[in-house]
């Protein structure tokens, strides 16, 4: 490929973005954001309530150790959102508690 030639892939300034679902609202998206960046850029700061006092959560500590950001993508539940790369037309929804049966 020449130096004029344009690349297949898109380069790192490329700010094509796409759009997901959260809880039934369309929010757009840049590439390379994990779903807790994505909602944290759309002005969304919790999305997951406590099991027994139905508290907020959203990000905590962004790498992954504490488990407040839990999120259902694609009805997976548990998912991380500081950790899962937002993919285009993802669902994600609001989690009650650990999103599994108790």
């Amino acid at each position: 490929m020449s130096a004029r030639e344009p690349s297949a892939r898109p380069g790192p300034g490329c700010t094509r973005s796409f759009t997901v679902t959260f809880d039934g609202r369309e929010i757009e998206v840049l590439p390379g954001r994990t779903v807790a960046a994505a909602l944290l850029a759309a002005g969304v700061t919790s999305w997951r309530t406590t099991r027994r006092a139905g508290r907020p959560r959203g990000v905590f500590c962004g790498i992954g150790v504490c488990f407040d950001c839990l999120v259902t993508v694609n009805g997976r539940p548990g998912q991380r959102a500081c950790l899962r790369p937002a993919r285009p037309g993802d669902v994600i929804r609001t989690e009650e508690g650990t999103g599994h049966a108790d």
